[in-house]
């Protein structure tokens, strides 16, 4: 059985310590799982609803003084078998043009949690 989560988001991007921040609204945190270059928050159903990247400009491959320009910021993220999927799609304006960006990271968990996915736009 597939659960599917549609919510609206917020993000941030905090330059001084090159950490992109994004949540979902109106879920409440249950806990956190720390990976290499990123934190992901879920709530009491297991739904992912915050993810915090470390070094997002390096993640990216985006100079920092870009990322805090981002448009229109949508995560799909999914969590199979223990494998965490996150489609991430932004929008930023380079040079008079609207570059679209969607890297996708994929991470595995340690932990038991259920299949999920979420699909949450900004």
């Amino acid at each position: 059985m597939n659960r599917i989560l549609n919510k609206v988001g917020e993000y941030d991007y905090d330059y001084k310590n090159d950490i992109f921040l994004f949540k979902v609204k109106n879920r409440e945190y249950s806990h956190s799982i720390e990976l290499q270059n990123f934190v992901i928050d879920f709530d009491e159903e297991s739904f992912i609803v915050g993810l915090q990247i470390f070094n997002a400009s390096t993640i990216f491959n985006i100079p920092k003084s870009k990322l805090k320009q981002i448009k229109n910021f949508k995560l799909q993220s999914k969590i199979n078998n223990g494998t965490i999927q996150m489609n991430l799609m932004f929008n930023m304006q380079i040079r008079n043009q609207l570059v679209q960006y969607q890297p996708i990271i994929f991470e595995k968990i340690g932990e038991d949690t259920p299949n999920s996915e979420i699909i949450c736009t900004a």
